[in-house]
């Protein structure tokens, strides 16, 4: 049977949350907002302190830093994030989007607030889906820093420099 991927909009409501399952494949559309291990605590403390200008109701927030390379999310179990995700359900993020387990306590506390926990595979994982055959022609020695060729299939990527030219 093919895998059928769910088309979900932000803003998210509590109907769409209830509908989905572990397991379930989704493609999520609109706006999202990203944050991290420095950013995620701050973004608590403004929503405490009545600072905080955005509008978090029915919103998604990615684990990830964003660059001119792209975004690929980090570990959502670390302590700056994990402890923040129930806070920031409270307050209205239906969906997390990050790497990882989370713990039990997360986990209930996601369930309290009516929010869900997505993992998306880091670029690793993407690149490396797109290897059709390796093989080291150098250094064997070096194991997994050895020379390698690859037979590659689609790797997408962004031109960093050219032209004397650089994104940084």
């Amino acid at each position: 049977m093919k895998d059928v991927l769910k088309k979900i909009e932000t803003p998210l409501t509590n109907q769409e949350i209830l509908n989905l399952k572990v397991g379930d494949k989704i493609d999520l559309h609109g706006e999202i907002f990203t944050g991290r291990d420095a950013a995620l605590p701050k973004l608590v403390k403004s929503i405490q302190n009545g600072e905080n200008n955005l509008n978090l109701e029915g919103s998604a927030i990615m684990h990830t830093a964003v660059s001119e390379a792209g975004i690929s999310p980090t570990t959502s179990n670390k302590v700056e994030i994990e402890q923040n995700i129930p806070f920031l359900s409270k307050s209205g993020v239906k969906m997390h989007i990050g790497k990882g387990s989370l713990s039990r306590n997360t986990i209930k506390a996601l369930e309290k607030y009516n929010s869900v926990f997505v993992v998306t595979p880091p670029v690793a994982a993407l690149l490396s889906s797109k290897v059709r055959s390796k093989s080291v022609v150098a250094f064997p020695e070096e194991g997994m820093e050895a020379i390698y060729q690859l037979e590659v299939d689609g790797i997408p990527g962004v031109v960093a420099v050219a032209h004397g030219e650089s994104l940084y």
